[in-house]
């Protein structure tokens, strides 16, 4: 079985491959088809997060098992793309490059027979150029109501520190 994917790289401007790759492929797989497509040299850290209708992240699965005990997250090159992506489930969120933090949707757009003669991962097509730099990400800050006054709020005297279960000799 092959999936074939549209990879759009989160920004303004149209940007996406289309590539195909077998079922049984590793996402360490579909990374390196990645990297290649979009002319990344493939050194730098990357992750997949499972995602949902409305693209929000879900678990991660990183390209090297950075848990605090072995074995605490999946990996790539341990996760096949048939575990995680099928017919109910079709997107993944990647990043690449945690400190530029290039961030594509991938999507399962169908699902094929393999085609002898063709040479898998396929890059099917390419549109459009990425950018020198990483696009910015808009974060929007919950608004704060400046009347609102937290210490009032809570109960609390900022000038009252024995009250305040603060030990400021914790040290």
């Amino acid at each position: 079985m092959i999936y074939r994917f549209r990879i759009i790289l989160d920004t303004h401007e149209d940007v996406f491959r289309d590539i195909e790759i077998e079922a049984s492929a590793t996402l360490e797989d579909l990374h390196n088809a990645l990297t290649q497509s979009f002319g990344f040299d493939g050194q730098e850290m990357a992750s997949f997060y499972i995602s949902n209708d409305l693209w929000e992240e879900g678990e991660e699965i990183s390209l090297f098992d950075v848990s605090d005990e072995p074995g605490g997250i999946r990996v790539m090159n341990e996760t096949t793309l048939e575990d995680v992506v099928d017919e109910e489930n079709t997107r993944l969120l990647y990043v690449y490059d945690f400190l530029n933090m290039w961030t594509f949707m991938v999507e399962l757009a169908d699902i094929a027979e393999l085609e002898e003669g063709i040479m898998y991962p396929n890059l099917m097509f390419a549109h459009g150029q990425i950018p020198e730099e990483a696009p910015e990400k808009e974060f929007i800050a919950e608004e704060i109501d400046e009347d609102e006054n937290f210490d009032e709020e809570f109960d609390l005297d900022p000038e009252d520190y024995d009250n305040l279960d603060f030990d400021e000799n914790w040290n």
